[in-house]
């Protein structure tokens, strides 16, 4: 069930709410908010009842506590707090708010266990957490989950901290970002009869009012900027293609522009070489890199970061129309290099090499990341923990493997290589969509590097992280808003200092 979730920020020892959410570290240590509500025996009491021990993520309900007024006193371990990471405060946001979503208010004691002041940035993440733990996509339920009882349909959390302007002014940038997050889940959980080509164009279009310029290139456009291969994979479908362009111009001067590139197929039938029908419902998903980069920019705008970035999104859909593509047709890239399709279900990177040739004649970019369920290759050999980071630049690899363990959405450093390149070679054309059966991830990704020129770049491979993903304490939807929160993250530390 959705739970509209209210925030806002007190001072301690101001009126509370009636259920308290409390931090515990190890040897159930407690803040001065805590210490001053006199429930030291108390906790004691229920943590030996309940050997709660103030563990990482832990949680300790106590309800109606004795010698209180409150309704509840609910305990979130913390665990070693000299262990305790950015991360970890937004997942203690997301445990936070999970255990009071059926209550129509509370009131965060916002501290370390230890006593020392709480980090305006850390009372952000708490507040993040918080945010992206209450999402729940239920817009077509027509009786919703709970219906009937008495669960409230929204949450008042009152988070009490000692240097409040500090910690509004840390919420509202990482509002921004939860915002961003949010879009992403939405358009990757819409339904593809609803979300086509000019639909999610129209959803980028809607950052405009954030201050993001956007373009929105038709089927015509395309045809002039000679984007063939993007072309060839919408062939077979009866809704037109879309690029969307959207430019967030916040840094100084003409500096070149970060640029981030999505493949968006809004649904992926495989073609010709269709899918097997188990499972092809989750295609609908298969537009999940698009759907970042438009979170990322939304996010970039919402807190008015100081960077030019550029975000490019092909929208297109992979249908088995008697005008669609072939296995063994050639078509031209906007490169002039020429491609022999094997299997028209490798449809996505036929999508991401116009892009990337775009952005590179048009923009000259600082750099090029490209997002994309590309292959199920990368779940085999990574599941759903990481997504594959191929790069043909060194500080870009290490920036986005430093990003990811910052933000908890990590990647893996996969291979590139003479070796597999050669495994694209064509008997009648520059190159082939497939390099067979071995290394599928690393071929995909060999295969849009010939597309790059003299830039840094890195591909995302996130088919395992992005949708269909596995749950944490912050995430419980079937989209994950996966790289809004990294890619905000390698800006904030390697391109607005």
């Amino acid at each position: 069930m959705t739970v509209s979730l209210d925030l806002a920020f007190t001072k301690p020892g101001g009126k509370a709410e009636n259920t308290i959410i409390a931090f515990v570290g190890p040897g159930l240590a407690v803040g001065p908010q805590v210490k001053a509500l006199g429930v030291a025996e108390l906790i004691a009491r229920a943590a030996s009842a309940a050997r709660f021990s103030g563990k990482a993520m832990s949680v300790l309900d106590v309800l109606a506590p004795a010698g209180t007024d409150l309704d509840r006193l609910v305990l979130i371990g913390t665990g070693k707090l000299s262990d305790v990471t950015d991360y970890d405060w937004v997942r203690l946001g997301g445990v936070a708010i999970a255990s009071v979503l059926k209550t129509p208010a509370a009131t965060v004691l916002v501290e370390r266990p230890d006593g020392r002041k709480l980090a305006p940035k850390h009372v952000g993440d708490l507040a993040l957490g918080m945010k992206l733990r209450a999402y729940a996509y239920d817009r077509f339920k027509t009786k919703k989950e709970d219906e009937g009882t008495d669960r409230p349909t929204s949450v008042r959390v009152s988070l009490a901290t000692v240097d409040l302007p500090a910690a509004r002014k840390a919420w509202k940038r990482t509002e921004a970002i939860g915002e961003g997050v949010v879009t992403a889940r939405d358009l990757v959980n819409d339904p593809p009869n609803l979300l086509g080509p000019i639909e999610f164009a129209e959803r980028a279009a809607a950052l405009k009012s954030l201050g993001v310029t956007v373009e929105i290139l038709t089927e015509k456009d395309l045809k002039k900027l000679d984007m063939a291969a993007l072309l060839a994979v919408a062939r077979g479908s009866v809704r037109p293609p879309r690029v969307a362009v959207m430019r967030w111009t916040g840094g100084r001067g003409k500096q070149p522009p970060v640029t981030f590139i999505g493949k968006g197929v809004v649904f992926d039938s495989g073609g010709i070489s269709i899918k097997p029908g188990g499972g092809m419902e989750d295609m609908k998903g298969d537009m999940a890199g698009a759907a970042t980069v438009v979170g990322v920019m939304q996010a970039l705008a919402g807190r008015r970061a100081k960077v030019h970035a550029v975000g490019i999104i092909g929208l297109v859909e992979n249908m088995p129309d008697g005008a669609a593509q072939r296995p063994g047709d050639i078509v031209t890239s906007k490169a002039g290099k020429t491609i022999e399709i094997v299997n028209t279900d490798a449809e996505g990177r036929l999508v991401l090499c116009d892009l990337l040739t775009y952005a590179q004649e048009r923009f000259k970019p600082r750099l090029m990341i490209d997002l994309a369920t590309l292959t199920g290759a990368i779940l085999v050999a990574l599941g759903q923990h990481n997504a594959g980071l191929f790069a043909n630049d060194e500080s870009l690899a290490n920036g986005l493997l430093a990003a990811g363990k910052a933000t908890g959405e990590t990647v893996w450093r996969m291979p590139l290589g003479p070796d597999y390149d050669k495994m694209i070679e064509s008997k009648f054309a520059d190159m082939k969509n497939v390099g067979g059966r071995w290394a599928g991830s690393t071929t995909a990704a060999q295969f849009l590097e010939r597309f790059v020129v003299d830039t840094p770049w890195a591909h995302l491979d996130v088919a395992g992280t992005a949708m269909n993903s596995r749950q944490t304490e912050i995430n419980k939807s079937w989209a994950s808003g996966w790289g809004v929160r990294l890619l905000d993250q390698l800006v904030a530390e390697k391109y607005e200092k």
